[in-house]
């Protein structure tokens, strides 16, 4: 699993709200969800996609927490959380640096610092230590 991270932030510039970074035009946004696609194609072709989804922004996130042995429902993470889970793309591919290679081309070429994380999906308990 090749899990995407950004913040309310990056949501924010998305659709072309001021913020802590500058709004992105519709174009930059079509371009941005066109690479997705395209890249996620050529996996669909190789035949190592599983799947792929982006998440809603963090402002529409429920958190369900236990206080007190009382199940408590809040809003959060609240939009000053400076990073969540964004998206993933669930790739079956020959090794593990494949799969890295296959992450790399996930990260935008002008986002410096821009990371993604690479974890195997457990199949099993015996995969948990």
């Amino acid at each position: 699993m090749i899990m995407l991270y950004g913040s309310q932030q990056d949501y924010d510039a998305m659709a072309g709200r001021p913020g802590g970074k500058p709004p992105m035009s519709a174009e930059e946004v079509a371009a941005m969800h066109e690479h997705m696609g395209t890249y996620h194609q050529g996996l669909v072709d190789s035949g190592e996609f599983v799947d792929a989804r982006g998440l809603s922004a963090p402002v529409h996130a429920r958190r369900v927490q236990l206080r007190d042995g009382v199940k408590a429902v809040t809003d959060g993470p609240y939009p000053e959380t400076q990073e969540v889970l964004v998206g993933y793309t669930i790739v079956e591919c020959a090794s593990y640096d494949r799969a890295v290679e296959i992450a790399s081309g996930l990260l935008d070429p002008d986002g410096e610092g821009e990371y993604v994380d690479v974890r195997p999906v457990a199949e099993g308990v015996e995969d948990l230590d």
